[in-house]
């Protein structure tokens, strides 16, 4: 061993100028191989390369992978021998290169390898090696996986059918001999019942016939078919798997249900004819000639009528149609509206459609009589002008007959709403107050009188005002021309002063009564009456009409200037020497005058 190891080193020493080489590793690597690696592996024995990495032994089992994929993949899915290994483990351990060409590295022990960790698990005969050896499924120069896992691919010579049933013999064999039959027929499409359970095999399967056997009776029993065809294939509408003879037929369970009277009628009533599938299954059919609405309600019998008896009316007209019957609809017969065809002719569902005589409105009022009246009585009315409309009746309205307002057509001509459209005649003013009649009236009475002076204008009415007619203030056209609030307006003949004291009659007038005055000459103006003007009448002094306000002179001259005896030589102050008490009274001198 020495002396190899010097050889190596004398080798290698004498190779040292080309250690920095790729080709001298190699090289090294070829001379220091343990040994020769097997027969499979000896394309690649002068490349290390394909199953060493320098420096890295954990990447040697990636390099295997990488040429044995199916292993990697059995790996990856969990499958096969591999892929069941409760450990993954390096290959290395179980498969050891380097022992020559002829070593075998994948040793498998034939008695203790568990057959179970791949993907042909052994059972029945199978599991028994005393049957069955390892050499029956795996082939020499074959790898173990490429053994077949179908039971055809073995025992395709053993197949008695020819391939005729398949090739999915564990459909019926089993593992643990080969005569020994598992097959569940109710788990097929067809599951034997009856007399089918005692039918031996071949009576159906003939010439080993499976997959494409025919599953319809008439198959197998056209030639027992008594009927020849004429009541079809379906042999199972009338008869069972349990005798041929016995017939256990329910209508009830057919496209027909008998029912009612249907229950005790002869069949041959119905099926005149040998073929039973010829039997008609309309009403009409039977009983055209009972029809005593002569074909205009069709022939469509069981909508209205039932089987128990033929005058049992079984529509109903709130459930079958659109159009629901209230009222005394309930109590019309069908003729009154369905004149017609009832499936040509469309009956109409509008009132109008069948009401139009009895439409004292003369059609004036629209052609929707459901917004007033209801099916119960055509003279029952349900329309609430105060609900249903924007104008609610009130007061004598609501006695008023719906002509009296309504004289047009009511759904194109437009009812007015206010008070003088309709009571223009009645109007006794002429149109004086103007059209809106509800300021004043009320629908109460015409006579009621709603309107409020003090609370609707800016003149309250006082005194003898409030009994006063409105027609003495307002002659004229009340909204058109502006009524005054002044009293000469009003009182214009009544001025016994001649306007001389103003228009302003209230400075001494009240409306309590046109004779009583208050007026305080004294405070409310700045000539005091005293002495002699105690007395005199109002007319003495104010001579002249005055157009607003009331303007006077006060001087004595004004009014005595034609008693002035001094023809005004003592100037226009008579009260220096006179006194208002007595006129010809002078007042003592209580100074010395100057005359001029």
């Amino acid at each position: 061993m020495r002396a190899l190891y010097l050889i190596v080193i004398g080798i290698a020493g004498s190779l040292m100028p080309f250690a920095n080489s790729p080709g001298w590793a190699e090289n090294v690597e070829t001379a220091l191989m343990p040994g020769q690696v097997i027969e499979g592996h000896a394309k690649w024995e002068e490349d290390c390369t394909k199953c060493h990495k320098r420096f890295d032994k954990g990447a040697q089992t990636q390099l295997c992978q990488d040429c044995h994929k199916e292993v990697r993949a059995d790996i990856a899915q969990k499958q096969g021998f591999h892929g069941r290994l409760k450990e993954q483990r390096e290959c290395k351990e179980c498969h050891t290169e380097h022992k020559g060409r002829s070593e075998h590295i994948a040793p498998i022990n034939e008695q203790t390898f568990d057959h179970l960790k791949t993907d042909f698990a052994l059972r029945g005969a199978h599991a028994n090696s005393k049957k069955v050896e390892c050499k029956s499924c795996h082939k020499p120069k074959a790898k173990f996986r490429e053994a077949p896992s179908t039971c055809y691919a073995c025992h395709k010579k053993d197949d008695k059918h020819k391939g005729k049933a398949g090739e999915s013999c564990t459909d019926c064999h089993t593992d643990n001999q080969w005569k020994e039959i598992r097959f569940d027929h109710s788990k097929t499409r067809y599951p034997l019942r009856g007399k089918h359970g005692e039918v031996a095999c071949k009576e159906c399967h003939a010439d080993d016939r499976y997959k494409n056997t025919p599953i319809d009776c008439y198959s197998c029993h056209k030639k027992d078919d008594k009927h020849k065809g004429q009541e079809g294939t379906n042999c199972e509408e009338c008869h069972t798997e349990r005798t041929w003879k016995k017939t256990p037929f329910d209508h009830n369970k057919s496209r027909f249900p008998l029912v009612g009277k249907h229950e005790t009628t002869d069949c041959k009533k119905c099926h005149t004819t040998p073929a039973f599938k010829d039997a008609p299954m309309d009403c009409y059919s039977c009983h055209k000639k009972d029809d005593t609405h002569k074909g205009s309600y069709g022939d469509k019998c069981g909508t209205c009528h039932a089987e128990r008896d033929w005058k049992t009316i079984v529509f109903d007209h709130e459930l079958h149609t659109k159009y629901s019957l209230f009222g005394g609809h309930l109590r019309t017969k069908c003729e009154s509206c369905h004149k017609g065809q009832l499936y040509k002719d469309k009956t109409p569902v509008d009132c109008y459609a069948c009401h139009k005589k009895d439409d004292t409105h003369k059609g004036r009022f629209g052609e929707k009589c459901v917004s007033c009246h209801t099916e119960r009585d055509w003279k029952a009315l349900l329309f609430h002008h105060d609900r249903d409309t924007t104008y609610p009746l009130k007061g004598y309205h609501r006695k008023t007959r719906c002509e009296s307002c309504h004289k047009g057509s009511l759904f194109k001509e437009k009812t007015p709403t206010d008070c003088y459209s309709c009571h223009k005649k009645d109007d006794i003013h002429r149109s004086n107050f103007g059209e809106k009649c509800e300021k004043c009236h009320s629908e109460e009475t015409w006579k009621t009188i709603l309107f409020n002076h003090e609370r609707d204008t800016k003149y309250p009415l006082l005194g003898t005002h409030r009994a006063t007619r409105c027609e003495s203030c307002h002659t004229g056209t009340l909204y058109k021309e502006k009524t005054p609030t002044d009293c000469h307006a009003c009182h214009k003949n009544d001025d016994t002063h001649r306007r001389r004291l103003g228009p302003q009659c209230e400075e001494c007038h009240n409306t309590r009564d046109w004779k009583i005055w208050d007026f305080d000459h004294d405070i409310r103006t700045k000539f005091k009456l005293d002495g002699g003007h105690k007395g005199v009448r109002c007319e003495l002094c104010h001579t002249q009409p005055m157009a607003r306000k009331v303007v006077t002179p006060n001087t004595c001259v004004a009014c005595h200037k034609k008693d002035d005896k001094h023809e005004g030589s003592f100037g226009p102050q008579c009260e220096r020497c006179h006194e208002t008490s007595l006129w010809k009274t002078t007042k003592q001198a209580t100074g010395t005058f100057r005359m001029r």
